[in-house]
């Protein structure tokens, strides 16, 4: 069985007790790895099918994940019951097929029709503005400068989709498959803290990888991705891009989040949120030369200026708070 999760003593504690070389060390691992796989996708889906890419990703990094739990910890390391595998499966599907699977599928296609990685990193950006509206939706009042936050992120989305006139427009049809990415990725986030999860973090990560990993299998077979495929056709910089993902996206940094979730404060943890889209906007323009327009510009620093506000104003309702299998209200595991 898996472990009781720590206490609120126990996690001061051991914020307490954290080296801040440690500590920055994980952080900037967040900030780079999570912030380049937005690049990862564009590169892998160059030769690779969208969706099979993704599934061949979690299915792997879930399948990894799952063999060093079942070694460290023996032969009960995955127990669950019957309901925490429902709630970890649907998360799973909203995060990981829903939310990362329609990114994928976004930034797939030709010049024009696929959407820029750092534009999707801006675009995914808007996912803590709607985490609060589903909160406010049911009930919870957060304070008025959240909405504040909520409501100038979504200025700067509509100043990032705007029709531009010009080849460096956002394409507006992969633009608005994530908004709904994000959408399936708030609810999943949403879900993850209010139904009855697996307590460990690893533990509920390997079924969500799995299920969504069979979900996106599925889809791509239905879109006849499976019949078209011939691995001798993949090029090896979309196969080593799609490792990257596997590796320094899906363990790599979950790992090093999942610690900082333990080990520093969520308002320091939740910066990823709007470090991520710059890093992810920077590593677009500079290794595949995508447009940095002042659209761009302006829309995204109004977008990560939303996100800013936001954080910064939930600070004090979630640093003393545990939160679900090391999900923070901005959980975004890329």
């Amino acid at each position: 069985m898996s472990s009781p999760p720590p206490s609120a003593a126990a996690l001061a504690d051991r914020r307490a007790g954290a080296a801040p070389t440690l500590i920055w060390t994980a952080l900037i691992v967040v900030y780079v790895l999570w912030g380049s796989t937005y690049l990862a996708i564009r590169i892998a889906v160059e030769t690779l099918p969208p969706l099979l890419s993704a599934a061949l990703r979690f299915a792997v990094a879930g399948l990894i994940l799952a063999v060093v739990l079942r070694l460290r910890r023996g032969p009960g390391a995955l127990r669950v019951d019957r309901r925490q595998l429902g709630s970890a499966a649907l998360v799973g599907v909203l995060l990981l097929a829903g939310g990362n699977g329609l990114v994928v599928f976004a930034e797939s296609g030709p010049p024009g029709v696929a959407v820029p990685s750092g534009i999707a990193a801006l675009l995914v950006a808007t996912v803590p503005l709607l985490v609060v509206l589903l909160r406010s939706a049911t009930g919870d009042r957060p304070p008025i400068w959240t909405f504040a936050g909520v409501t100038l992120g979504f200025a700067g989305l509509i100043l990032l989709v705007l029709p531009a006139g010009n080849s460096d427009a956002v394409p507006l049809v992969g633009a608005l498959t994530v908004v709904v990415a994000a959408t399936s990725w708030s609810v999943g986030s949403f879900l993850s803290g209010r139904i009855r999860m697996p307590t460990d973090p690893f533990v509920a990560t390997v079924y969500e990888m799995v299920a969504g990993a069979l979900v996106l299998a599925v889809v791509a077979a239905g879109r006849g991705e499976l019949a078209d495929f011939h691995p001798a056709a993949v090029s090896t910089r979309s196969w080593l891009a799609l490792a990257y993902l596997m590796v320094a996206g899906s363990l790599m940094a979950f790992t090093a989040y999942v610690w900082l979730l333990h080990n520093a404060p969520i308002s320091l943890v939740s910066t990823y949120a709007y470090v991520n889209p710059a890093v992810a906007v920077a590593l677009g323009a500079l290794l595949v030369a995508e447009p940095i327009t002042p659209q761009v510009l302006l829309g995204g620093a109004v977008i990560v200026a939303g996100v800013a506000v936001v954080v910064t104003t939930e600070r004090p309702r979630r640093a003393g708070a545990g939160s679900r299998s090391g999900a923070s209200p901005v959980s975004d595991r890329r």
